[in-house]
């Protein structure tokens, strides 16, 4: 499955909050290089810069995701409060079951100026009110009806993407299961994904993880250690590795709990950041290939026919997450994706790439990439200790 971003559409609220127009293909279109070779601005190919109100569109993803074996689309549900936001694509997704299959993902984050640095800026709040789970479920109801809405042994998929926040998460997920099967479905497949480090599902109450690369591995240990060339001055983000982060995920230790793989087939959110960027250096087509064909196979081993992969992303075009073709690689990464999916061998783990040597002359922005992973691998360590006394202080 590929999380599907339903932004490409204008609205009110984004109207009033970024400007008249806007839509992801702003940022998009607004990005510039960082440093030699850094492709930018991205320039969709084959969909061109679509309207996800046009219901062409929907057709045209649902069967180029088919030809190049991608099962299904993972769809963010915006619902803050009982009010829907980007509600369009979703709505008409549900009433067209000649559409790709999907299933939903409830981004239950409170909307805020992440995007450009401003965390305390909220734009839409979500406060769980009471009964919240009641009405969220009726929202969710009627695509978890639809024909080709995603199951596992017959239950609707639903995906939480930040499971941690929901206050008494464990009673939600049996408020959602009871109202489901009241309602006659024979329950729900719970998908807590991974947007904290090892999140441990069982304890939420959730069925399963989900890995969402790259979310909590932007660490020292995944760096680009030699200098990059051609970076600006100004550079002030983080530079990482995306073959180190791929054998990060390889080589994690099978847990006690279901825990679903996730592959990215790059990673680059410039478009928003500008010059505060996380860029994951090193992705080619092959790399995904390679990752996604090991994932695969392990979820085979593990599941057999209940397996899912989620793929970040079919369209996250502003963060350089996506498969849809490009000017650059054309079809490269849909054809990586069919290529892996034709293997899904239990494969073994591929040798790590070959040390390179400096390319590049270090800079002030190269050395402060090292410095905030420095940070966050230190901060890591302090959250690492500190569960693990809250861990043993309850034993």
């Amino acid at each position: 499955m590929a999380f599907y971003l339903p932004q490409f559409h204008r609205i009110p609220e984004n109207d009033s909050w970024w400007g008249t127009g806007f839509t992801e293909w702003v940022n998009v279109a607004r990005a510039r290089p960082l440093f030699g070779e850094h492709d930018h601005p991205r320039i969709p190919a084959d969909l061109g810069e679509y309207d996800l109100t046009e219901p062409t569109v929907y057709r045209a993803q649902s069967a180029l995701a088919r030809q190049y074996g991608i099962d299904a689309f993972c769809m963010y549900f915006y619902w803050f409060d009982g009010d829907r936001l980007l509600e369009k694509p979703t709505d008409a997704w549900r009433r067209d079951p000649d559409l790709l299959p999907y299933c939903l993902a409830w981004a239950n984050e409170p909307w805020t100026r992440r995007w450009n640095g401003r965390n305390r800026d909220v734009l839409m709040p979500q406060t769980y009110p009471q009964n919240y789970a009641e009405r969220l479920f009726g929202e969710l109801m009627p695509h978890f009806e639809a024909p080709h809405y995603v199951r596992v042994e017959s239950k609707p998929v639903l995906l939480v993407h930040r499971a941690d926040l929901i206050p008494d998460a464990a009673n939600f997920c049996t408020v959602l299961r009871r109202l489901a099967v009241s309602m006659g479905l024979p329950g729900l497949y719970l998908v807590a994904a991974e947007t904290k480090p090892e999140i441990d599902p069982t304890k939420l109450g959730f069925d399963a993880v989900a890995e969402f690369p790259p979310v909590g591995v932007n660490r020292l240990r995944n760096a680009v250690r030699s200098p990059v060339p051609g970076l600006v001055s100004n550079f002030r983000g983080r530079l990482l590795s995306y073959d180190r982060v791929a054998r990060h995920y390889m080589t994690r230790r099978r847990p006690s709990f279901i825990r679903h793989r996730g592959v990215m087939p790059s990673w680059d959110n410039t478009a928003r950041r500008g010059t505060k960027a996380t860029v994951y250096v090193g992705h080619t087509p092959e790399a995904y290939r390679l990752w996604l064909s090991w994932a695969c196979g392990q979820e085979i081993e593990d599941r057999g026919d209940r397996g899912l992969v989620f793929v970040n992303a079919w369209n996250e075009w502003a963060e350089g997450a996506y498969l849809e073709p490009d000017r650059t690689h054309g079809r490269a990464y849909l054809e990586a994706t069919a290529n892996a999916r034709r293997e899904s061998l239990v494969r073994k783990i591929p040798p790590p790439a070959p040390v390179l040597a400096p390319s590049g002359r270090w800079s002030v922005g190269h050395v402060w990439s090292l410095g905030l992973l420095t940070v966050g691998s230190l901060l890591a360590r302090v959250r690492s200790l500190r569960n693990r006394r809250s861990r043993w202080m309850r034993e």
